[in-house]
């Protein structure tokens, strides 16, 4: 795989600090049982990396010292975690807004039998990739068969509860298939929303439209594909500076699977260490709530800031 940081280290993106700390989105493992072509992660079934349950403890305090309110679990698929079980049951706990971000298939998994109901059981909000509703699309971005297991899947969270329920959020993710951005979120919704209805009988919440990023495994494409270039004069030529204020990385943090931490997910993968300190700090470490303090940039994060915006909660702003 291609190394994209030297192409994006270099940037020209303006200087952003940080907000109020609300939110820490946790990897919790590498580990998935797919291989997505846009995926940021490079996450698959063969990866070995999983968050122990010591740094979790770790976490929990980091959450109780700050006051944390919200918790977004990633991965990989997050639920292959061992201790996935204990980090939910203490966050609820703590009365956190805990999210799943879940590709929906791990949900049929055998060995991941009941999971379903233990969302329900503790609440969780439920963000699904399901980053087209037409079936050649999706098996050709995340694998054969994928789309008609993620229908599947659908319909057991709705069977509970989820999508109709407004304690049991139920929202789907869209990605572009190549170097574009996104089309318009709320007529894309609308379009979801009456396509998975009428079809399957599905209903969800909210439709998010996420950017894919120049970054691991979409990035590496680009540059087999000699795309690399023209993808980011797409995202500099789109740069909205209505962005900037609601960008994520400015209230929350990202955490490794080993405990330690960055300004956002993406930079997480680029090894770009957390702007506040010199050197890589982990979790127990950070003594501050990181107000208004430095975040690292690069080219990359024009991904976040081109046309209308895009956040792992869809769109920022409607002014393009």
């Amino acid at each position: 795989m291609h190394d994209v940081y030297p192409l994006l280290e270099h940037s020209d993106f303006p200087l952003i600090k940080r907000g109020s700390l609300t939110t820490v989105q946790v990897n919790l493992g590498y580990k998935c049982n797919q291989s997505c072509t846009h995926c940021h992660v490079n996450a698959g079934p063969k990866r070995k990396e999983e968050m122990s349950k010591s740094v979790m403890i770790d976490i929990l305090k980091f959450i109780d010292r700050f006051s944390i309110v919200n918790v977004d679990l990633t991965g990989g698929a997050p639920e292959l975690n061992k201790n996935f079980k204990f980090f939910i049951k203490e966050l609820k706990i703590r009365n956190c807004h805990i999210i799943d971000r879940c590709n929906l298939t791990i949900i049929l998994e055998k060995s991941m039998s009941g999971l379903a109901d233990f969302l329900k059981q503790n609440e969780v909000e439920i963000i699904a990739s399901l980053p087209c509703y037409i079936q050649e699309n999706v098996d050709k971005q995340r694998g054969k068969d994928v789309f008609d297991k993620s229908i599947k899947a659908l319909k057991l969270l709705n069977k509970i509860g989820y999508g109709l329920s407004p304690s049991l959020k139920l929202n789907l993710v869209y990605n572009p298939q190549g170097p574009s951005l996104p089309p318009d979120q709320l007529k894309l919704s609308k379009d979801y929303k009456e396509f998975l209805k009428d079809k399957f009988d599905i209903r969800f919440h909210n439709l998010f439209t996420i950017t894919n990023m120049p970054i691991a495994r979409f990035g590496s494409t680009l540059i087999s594909k000699n795309k690399f270039s023209e993808y980011m004069n797409l995202l500099k030529n789109s740069f909205n500076k209505h962005n900037l204020k609601e960008l994520m990385c400015k209230k929350l943090i990202s955490i490794d699977y080993q405990g330690y931490t960055y300004d956002c997910d993406f930079n997480q993968m680029l090894d770009i260490y957390l702007g506040a300190y010199k050197n890589r700090i982990y979790i127990n470490d950070i003594k501050s709530d990181l107000y208004k303090k430095h975040i690292k940039t690069a080219d990359h994060c024009f991904g976040c800031t081109a046309g209308v915006g895009s956040s792992c909660g869809g769109t920022l702003t409607s002014k393009s």
